[in-house]
């Protein structure tokens, strides 16, 4: 077996971390890395006084999820053959960790696996987070098996294979650590919230593959450090799905796109005012004008090359029309 890290990023996360840090020492392999994105709470006592066999990394402020884990697996690359990105929010199982890792030493194409991530709250059923594995339909829409924006399923061994997908949560994902840094890392201007899909995306421009592997599981808390109902993250959610799209699709394309997916997310946030979420649907119009202010500034469509999947392989051409119009409500049914 190669060198790997199971690299827990924390920010003011001292109850996750004294509650599921536990299962994660007893029950990996791997040598186990914090890296504390400058808290304020008591994380660093904790780490320090009660697991003085994990290794400790201490950034000097908060970089967010991008940044944070760039500058803590750039002080790794040289150790490490494989890293496991994995949310301090997750409660593991015997052998999770050597699983992922056999599966990439066995794979040479792949370059990232995440295990099934099911619920911790909600016993039984898949995780709003990852899930099954992750697809993006033809206008960058995300959704997993097992989970359809708001529609959860119940894991009944329905997705206990391995398989291609589009991209892999950033909840627990497995990666090479060499394709990881040859990839450019986490894009920091995401912050946090659709980083790892532009990562997966890149890796699949430089050959590789991504894959889920069923057989692995995890189960996450999910929304400890920001709450998926928080206005923060609709606003991330959206302004780093267009800038994600307008890094990876053919201006062309793009533009076909962007103009649909206008129409579409101020339907979004009409629905958002009529159901009294005015944060809500103030975030959505904030992230198009963040994505314009951020795209003007520094990011350009042309920077990479495009190898476009939207809606190809296993994913579907508009799984909002699925979801509402067809009443495909599962990744079963479709």
């Amino acid at each position: 077996m190669q060198n790997a890290a199971i690299v827990i990023l924390n920010y003011n996360g001292v109850e996750m971390l004294g509650k599921f840090l536990p299962s994660v020492i007893g029950f990996s392999t791997f040598q186990v890395v914090v890296a504390d994105n400058g808290s304020t709470d008591d994380s660093v006592l904790l780490l320090l006084r009660d697991f003085p066999q994990v290794r400790l990394i201490r950034l000097e402020s908060n970089f967010g999820f991008t940044g944070g884990y760039n500058r803590a697996l750039d002080l790794l690359k040289e150790s490490f053959d494989y890293y496991i990105l994995l949310n301090s929010d997750v409660q593991v199982e015997q052998d999770w960790d050597v699983k992922l890792i056999r599966f990439l030493e066995e794979n040479e194409k792949s370059a990232a696996v995440q295990p099934k991530i099911l619920s911790f709250q909600n016993s039984g059923y898949f995780d709003y987070a990852g899930a099954g594995g992750g697809f993006l339909d033809s206008l960058g829409y995300p959704y997993c098996r097992g989970r359809i924006f708001n529609t959860i399923e119940k894991d009944e061994n329905q997705y206990d294979d391995s398989m291609e997908v589009d991209w892999a949560s950033g909840a627990c994902m497995a990666i090479r650590s060499k394709v990881f840094h040859d990839a450019g890392g986490f894009d920091e201007r995401f912050f946090a919230h659709m980083e790892e899909i532009d990562l997966c995306w890149r890796i699949w421009k430089m050959g590789y593959s991504v894959h889920y592997l069923g057989t692995s599981k995890v189960w996450h808390v999910g929304g400890a450090t920001l709450d998926r109902t928080n206005p923060w993250k609709t606003f991330l959610n959206f302004r780093n799905n267009l800038l994600m799209l307008h890094k990876n699709v053919k201006p062309s394309r793009f533009a076909f796109i962007y103009l649909t997916r206008l129409g579409l997310d101020f339907l979004a946030a009409f629905i958002f005012l009529v159901r009294g979420s005015f944060q809500d649907a103030k975030a959505v119009v904030k992230g198009h004008i963040g994505f314009h202010n951020m795209k003007s500034k520094s990011l350009k469509s042309s920077e990479h090359n495009h190898v476009d999947f939207l809606g190809s392989r296993n994913s579907r051409k508009s799984i909002l029309w699925d979801y509402y119009i067809r009443g495909k409500k599962t990744y079963s049914d479709l």
